[in-house]
């Protein structure tokens, strides 16, 4: 049982996204090139912990002194899509973030 499931968890439950209540929700892609530092990939997942989010699928690579990262995540509209994109490109430790629609995984 997670900690949302709980009753007496002290988690505060998934909000809705307010701004884009009437949109479509969506599977989404992010794929980002971030400096090869042991805290990077926590900055970055934090992002969605805060939201009470968890990625589906995290790949990451690194290729010298940069990680490459590949985050799925569903049930976003597109605009909590793209402000979590936003905030990815303020972390000091992102060079670039590309945001797609993904494919559903079956």
């Amino acid at each position: 049982m997670s900690a949302l499931e709980r009753f007496d968890s002290p988690v505060t439950p998934l909000r809705d996204d307010v701004w884009a209540a009437s949109s479509a929700l969506s599977y989404v892609r992010y794929q980002l090139q971030v400096e090869a530092e042991p805290d990077s990939l926590c900055r970055v997942l934090n992002l969605f912990a805060l939201q009470f989010l968890t990625p589906h699928k995290v790949v990451m690579n690194q290729c010298d002194d940069v990680l490459e990262v590949e985050l799925e995540i569903g049930g976003l509209s597109w605009h909590r899509a793209e402000l979590i994109a936003q905030k990815m490109r303020n972390l000091i430790c992102v060079d670039e973030v590309v945001l797609a629609l993904a494919h559903r995984p079956d």
